[in-house]
């Protein structure tokens, strides 16, 4: 029982500081406009270490608490991306990964149009004259065909981290 409750706040405690981190991340990408989608997929690797290392629940509750407060403190594109794909995507890769390979990879695709849709609209809504103009319908399919390579890059460069992760560095930071 003692043994239980220690891990259960070993596990909240990294959670916390886990979002704390995601946190600094994510308003280093407002600060810096630039990084918008750089420092959510850093943030991402937050999570990926959260679903390796804990799993359950608290790769859920990282995403969630992490996309709130960094909401609250500030309503940036980077907090967006996190939210709305880059912070639950690992957990679902993770899910995904478990079933043969052309359903995984169907099912990351469809996640990622999902989540391409949901950004769209929220850009959409928080900034509305971004997509106004003539040529609206030429850079929305830009932007989607980019976005694309960018998710299978994303993808392949996750698992080839994570595989490292296991490999060469587990070892030093393995929580049990």
């Amino acid at each position: 029982m003692a043994r239980q409750t220690q891990i259960y706040i070993k596990y909240l405690t990294v959670s916390a500081m886990l979002c704390a981190l995601g946190v600094i991340l994510l308003s280093l990408g407002a600060l810096v406009e630039v990084l918008d989608i750089s420092v959510a997929v850093i943030a991402s690797f937050l999570v990926v270490y959260a679903v390796i290392e804990m799993g359950g629940a608290y790769p859920w509750m990282i995403w969630l608490v992490t996309s709130i407060v960094g909401y609250l403190l500030m309503p940036k594109t980077p907090v967006l991306f996190f939210a709305l794909f880059f912070g639950f995507y690992p957990i679902l890769k993770e899910k995904a990964e478990k079933l043969p390979r052309v359903i995984s990879w169907v099912i990351k695709f469809v996640i990622f149009h999902i989540s391409l849709v949901l950004m769209g609209l929220g850009i959409w809504f928080l900034f509305p004259d971004m997509l106004s103009g003539m040529g609206q319908l030429l850079l929305l399919a830009l932007t989607y065909l980019v976005s694309l390579v960018a998710f299978f890059v994303y993808d392949v460069a996750l698992t080839r981290i994570i595989t490292f992760y296991f490999i060469r560095l587990r070892h030093r930071f393995h929580l049990k």
